[in-house]
């Protein structure tokens, strides 16, 4: 393991206290009835969102969602119930969970996923023309 020099100690301590300076949560609750985890930041803001779009959040029950601790000086959500921690300045960023997560659940990958989902008479009426032609065009490498 490297040891850690002076310098190094002092500039993440540093960036720590400045970390502190930004929003921190206060306190968080689960609103039942609009679905939303409520975050409440040392700024006087309120933050809220769909427990659905959080990775470790999706799909859990309400009573689950009911009990979140305030961690790590306001930088750090805890929902004992599920093992789920978030991170508040990655949440604010918009960074809901993993990159392979993010990459899942962003709007274009649903949209893409809906799309190919999808069945009708224009797709199905494409395809039948792309088999009469030798089926799906083959890529082109540049």
């Amino acid at each position: 393991m490297a040891e850690l020099t002076a310098a190094a100690f002092e500039e993440a301590q540093a960036r720590g206290e400045e970390r502190l300076r930004g929003p921190r949560a206060e306190s968080a609750h689960y609103d039942a009835g609009r679905n939303r985890v409520i975050v409440l930041l040392t700024t006087g803001i309120e933050v809220g969102f769909p427990p659905d779009v959080v990775e470790g959040l999706a799909g859990a029950a309400a009573a689950d969602l009911a009990e979140i601790e305030v961690e790590a000086f306001g930088l750090g959500l805890h929902f004992p119930r599920l093992d789920a921690d978030l991170y508040v300045p990655a949440l604010l960023e918009g960074i809901l969970g993993s990159k392979r997560w993010m990459a899942e659940h962003s709007p274009a990958a649903m949209l893409g996923a809906k799309g190919g989902r999808a069945r009708g008479g224009a797709k199905a009426s494409a395809a039948r023309e792309n088999g009469k032609r030798g089926g799906r065009p083959k890529k082109v490498s540049a």
